[in-house]
């Protein structure tokens, strides 16, 4: 899936952050969401890395990157840590400033680097997101019922933990199959490897640990963040599908707006994992913007 691409792995914080490298040109960091890993973007990395020199990481507690025990404030999955554990990735690889492509949870992380490290970010591209902050404080019961894994997540361990290593399988199919397009947007190969990395049982205590920190000391974060009128500096672009459920219960650039308000973006006719939904569609509003 990932022709060309070598390892380009570090160690930070104790923990190992998987990723692969590959292309030519400025720096572009890829991020991916829940509960998937770094593979989601191989419909679009063959076009990405004929322009650029592209890093495609998993976050920390997916894919084949560490998953640490939880702290007892979440911290160590905050999404300040975790948007540190990738500015420390693309230095050790030379790149002080870069673009970043965030999916889902890596949208978040992507939009916490632009604040806490705004030299690094270059531009800024989060794809089906709105801010956690005003998600959680505007959750309607279409939200909730859709996006359950929110407030199952973040109970305390052991009890979603056991729940998904009980079924691995059946909770992804439950999570990416469950959405407008169904499991027709992932091919056989992405699926098994998305597979393999929940399996690992570790994996079930980093994704939750991602969604308490979510529901704890990121909206400290963002409440801080506010308070102090911090903003993102660099040109933000921010894209949704149409047929999922950001579009019909926020208004994502509304929402963004108090943390950008240079913001700019549109909902694209797909649902929620625009990379393997509609690879096309997003080269062509992204590359544009990236400077491609």
């Amino acid at each position: 899936m990932f022709e060309g691409f070598t390892d380009a792995s570090i160690h930070t914080d104790g923990i190992k952050i998987h990723a692969i490298k590959g292309g030519r040109g400025p720096a572009l960091l890829l991020l991916h969401g829940h509960p998937q890993t770094h593979v989601i973007w191989h419909k679009v990395v063959p076009a990405l890395a004929e322009r650029f020199t592209v890093i495609a990481a998993d976050l920390r507690g997916y894919g084949d990157s560490g998953k640490p025990q939880g702290t007892a404030d979440h911290a160590n999955y905050a999404k300040r840590r975790m948007a540190l554990d990738q500015v420390e990735l693309m230095r050790a690889h030379g790149f002080d400033s870069f673009a970043v492509i965030g999916h889902d949870r890596g949208g978040r992380v992507a939009a916490r680097m632009a604040l806490d490290h705004p030299d690094a970010v270059e531009r800024l591209v989060t794809l089906d997101v709105a801010p956690t902050l005003a998600m959680y404080e505007k959750t309607s019961f279409d939200f909730a019922r859709a996006y359950w894994h929110w407030f199952m997540l973040v109970r305390p361990t052991p009890f979603p933990e056991t729940l998904i290593r009980a079924d691995p399988d059946l909770y992804l199919k439950q999570t990416i199959g469950a959405r407008s397009a169904g499991l027709a947007p992932f091919t056989a190969e992405a699926y098994a490897e998305y597979l393999r990395c929940l399996s690992d049982p570790a994996t079930a205590h980093g994704i939750c640990e991602d969604y308490r920190a979510s529901v704890t000391i990121d909206l400290e974060h963002d409440r801080a963040t506010l308070a102090a009128h911090q903003q993102i500096q660099c040109d933000f672009l921010a894209l949704w599908g149409a047929h999922g459920v950001i579009e019909q219960c926020f208004d994502p650039l509304a929402e963004w707006h108090p943390y950008a308000p240079q913001v700019q973006g549109e909902a694209l006719p797909c649902g929620h994992y625009i990379p393997e939904e509609a690879p096309q569609l997003l080269l062509e509003r992204v590359l544009p913007f990236i400077g491609a």
